[in-house]
């Protein structure tokens, strides 16, 4: 009988979504396989400029949790993401592949049917078969409807918003956060297929496969998520399993919301104030792993992007990375273009005791290498039949290898050409563009597409600003140019002859996040099914 119960009592659980029906590391006698094997802790910001924290650019005194974090482990100056948008660069990360290959090159929408494909295999899948607990808190971003959901993508939990939180409406109107619309008087609709004001749904907040909350309350979320992170800490370190954690925040993206009651659109400095909020939040993770597995945790700090400069004084800082040619010519430089400045990230590495302390890399390394160093140190392996961007760093982090990416490749995100194109390529110090376009800029001008045949040419030793591209009949550029041209050449025939995904953009309103679509935008009315970390731990302990 007590078998028999405790059966029916895993099935269960695997059904609301903490632990895998496959999860190698649960016995049904009860009994638990305890694991030296390291966890992993991913924290990734939201367009966060690579000058927001202190000990990049001194210009901000915001980050002050960060910058002892970067002191206590090893900083990155010279760290990429994978694209300059949201959609792509996460995909990127949990993947390890550029987006030309994984199929996603562009953001998804309220209403996108489909997500990063179901063939390309996530880092959480990967851990949960290599017997680890895992964990998605914050934004997803990469396909909410069916089996594109996170709690089908590897996650045994998941709590948080299917995409940013200004795609949607909110009783709280904040900075460029639109108000929820009146429905209008004879709209109709039904719950297949909502359409007229149900269009314009509030944000909705998912505990496993389940709306909490709709519409969110901004100014709790990130108390929420700190709070959530730590307890699945604590519930995995107690549990014996080694746990994987990918916290995806809402900082520093628009809207910029503030928790104090005080506080309103007449705050003189919102974006220092939600950077300081973000800060004490890594700081709350930080001080949880150093009080509970400090010594085999890895903790990971990057961005998904560059600043979103269309947002004036709402975004983040690139620091000395200004794309000068690009703004001299209209438009913004930063994030969905690929100049230096919208993907070039703040990055820091933490691990008590294996990762020297106060140590400053120069190496060129991207976000394209989690997922091949993260499986590395897990002793897992890569998923096979297809080809990888990424590579495993993990000697770099221990101070045994000072090699980074001789060449990195950057997609267009949407400032200029075709999604996903291969549009500029870093080798080693030098930076080449066979197509420049600007985003949005906060004065509203958007830079020209120009295509470049030969390439424009810069000189990052020397030229950090991208400024003044190399003289097309100078010896250097005649040097550097076969050398750029073949690495691209290379790459483009290789994904030729690689297993290369195709992700579905289509879109269907019938797809949106509601969980009471009868109501004006999709207002919750009852918690039919409220699932959180009380109810599990009384089901598995």
């Amino acid at each position: 009988m007590g078998i028999l119960f405790v059966k029916v009592l895993v099935l269960v659980t695997c059904l609301v979504g903490l632990y895998s029906c496959h999860h190698p590391g649960i016995s049904l006698d009860g009994k638990e396989s305890h694991s030296p094997k390291t966890n992993f802790i991913i924290i990734l910001a939201d367009d966060i400029g690579w000058g927001d924290l202190g000990i990049n650019w001194d210009k901000r005194k915001d980050t002050p949790n960060l910058d002892k974090m970067a002191m206590e482990g090893m900083r990155f100056v010279d760290f990429h993401s994978a694209a300059s948008t949201c959609s792509p660069s996460r995909a990127s990360l949990l993947t390890g592949r550029l987006g030309i290959r994984n199929g996603v090159t562009h953001n998804f929408a309220v209403t996108s049917v489909g997500g990063l494909p179901l063939n390309e295999t996530t880092l959480a899948e990967v851990l949960k078969e290599a017997g680890y607990l895992t964990a998605m808190i914050g934004k997803w971003h990469l396909g909410h409807n069916g089996l594109h959901h996170p709690s089908f993508r590897g996650f045994d939990y998941y709590f948080g918003i299917p995409y940013s939180h200004d795609m949607g409406c909110t009783d709280t109107p904040g900075y460029n956060c639109p108000p929820c619309p009146a429905c209008p008087q004879h709209s109709t609709t039904t719950s297949s297929h909502p359409r007229g004001c149900y269009s314009n749904v509030a944000l909705p907040l998912f505990e496993n496969l389940t709306i909490i909350q709709q519409p969110v309350n901004l100014t709790s979320m990130a108390t929420k998520y700190a709070d959530k992170a730590v307890q699945f800490i604590d519930y995995a370190s107690r549990s014996g399993h080694p746990f994987f954690l990918y916290l995806a925040l809402t900082h520093m993206h628009v809207p910029l919301v503030m928790t104090e009651p005080t506080c309103n659109l007449s705050c003189q400095d919102p974006y220092g104030a939600n950077l300081r909020q973000m800060d004490a939040l890594v700081g709350q993770i930080k001080a949880k792993v150093d009080s509970t597995a400090r010594e085999n945790t890895f903790l990971w700090f990057t961005g998904d992007n560059g600043p979103w400069s269309e947002k004036c004084e709402f975004a983040g800082s690139v620091g000395p990375y200004t794309g000068m040619w690009q703004k001299e010519r209209d438009g913004s430089s930063a994030k969905q273009t690929t100049w230096e400045g919208g993907h070039r990230i703040p990055t820091i590495a933490y691990w008590a005791g294996k990762i020297p302390a106060n140590v400053t890399s120069h190496m060129m390394l991207s976000t394209l290498d989690i997922f091949p160093t993260v499986i590395s140190l897990a002793n897992a392996s890569l998923p096979p039949h297809r080809r990888f961007d990424g590579m495993d760093i993990s000697e770099v982090f221990f101070g045994q290898s000072n090699k980074g990416h001789e060449t990195l490749f950057h997609p267009n995100s949407g400032a200029a050409g075709k999604y996903g194109d291969l549009q500029a390529l870093r080798l080693n110090q030098y930076k080449a563009f066979y197509v420049t376009g600007g985003a949005k800029a906060c004065d509203g001008s958007i830079g020209q597409e120009e295509h470049h045949h030969p390439p424009l040419i810069f000189n990052l030793q020397n030229d950090i600003q991208e400024q003044k591209p190399l003289d097309s009949k100078s010896a250097e550029y005649h040097a550097v140019l076969p050398i750029i041209n073949q690495a691209l050449l290379g790459i483009l025939q290789d994904i030729a002859t690689d297993n290369v995904s195709i992700a579905d953009y289509s879109q269907d309103p019938a797809v949106i996040p509601c969980c009471n679509p009868q109501h004006l935008v999709c207002r919750c009315q009852s918690m039919y099914w409220k699932s959180d970390f009380n109810t599990y731990r009384k089901q598995l302990d």
